[in-house]
């Protein structure tokens, strides 16, 4: 199977690990699984810290840049830094989103305009940025996949701007990997059910939607990390080298249901 996914060796950035809960870090068990070169990219010192501790604890080794995704000119000097210590980058993985607590627990209809721009800013905007500074670097083609969700096309109770701006992010994916196909450059995004994460933690209505998955999902249960990022890897590896401008569902078939 290793030979078929064929990313033993291959750098692969992975962005948004804030802990062991982390669909992010999901994905990087899974590379490093099939043996891929990862490097991660963290916003300030506290992550730094976080970062290091489950590396440590996973007993795993492996390249740590700052990066801070509202910030152009660090997601130049992140990716010039990758560049310069790896020669190539043969994928990425954006796991980043963010939304202002107060955007999520009100209604919709008080989403402030700061708020709105900053969740644009931070969850669809940063691809753009990441795959804009990554692509001077992915001469030998690759992937790119960043991290979606249902509340993207269909009103969830408690996901409000974050909703608009994962929908902002998929139509971004759709674009990105027209610009940047004839450079052999993959663009994908991976819809995926609900899993108990850090960020998860602020929508209101989210053990409630567990539950629901669980009894509406055609596999009656929901997703774990590991499957989502066994899915990443096969659309960063040779496996999905026919795939982009997709978003793929790893959420038990929820969304399919009426």
């Amino acid at each position: 199977m290793r030979d078929l996914i064929n990313l033993a060796g291959k750098n692969i950035v992975v962005m948004g690990v804030a802990n062991e809960r982390s669909i992010a870090w999901g994905v990087a068990k899974s590379l490093f699984d099939v043996g891929a070169n990862v490097i991660f990219t963290y916003r300030k010192e506290r992550s730094l810290g976080k970062i290091q501790k489950v590396l440590e604890k996973q007993e795993r080794e492996a390249a740590v840049i700052q990066c801070d995704v509202n910030d152009d000119a660090s997601i130049k000097q992140a990716f010039t830094e990758i560049g310069e210590k790896f020669g190539v980058i043969h994928g990425v993985v954006h796991s980043i989103a963010f939304a202002h607590a107060e955007d999520l627990h009100n209604n919709f209809l008080q989403t402030s305009r700061d708020g709105f721009a900053f969740a644009q800013d931070t969850s669809a905007y940063s691809l753009i940025a990441t795959a804009r500074e990554a692509k001077p670097f992915m001469t030998e083609g690759g992937s790119i996949i960043t991290m979606s969700y249902l509340g993207a096309e269909r009103v969830l109770d408690g996901y409000n701007v974050m909703g608009v701006a994962k929908a902002s992010l998929e139509a971004s994916v759709r674009y990105l990997a027209n610009d940047i196909g004839k450079d052999a450059i993959r663009v994908n995004a991976i819809s995926a059910g609900a899993i108990r994460t850090l960020a998860a933690k602020g929508v209101p209505a989210f053990n409630e939607i567990l539950h629901q998955i669980e009894a509406k999902a055609p596999l009656k249960r929901n997703v774990t990390q590991q499957e989502v990022g066994d899915m990443s890897v096969a659309l960063l590896g040779d496996t999905g080298r026919g795939v982009t401008g997709e978003v793929i569902y790893v959420d038990s078939g929820y969304h399919i249901m009426a």
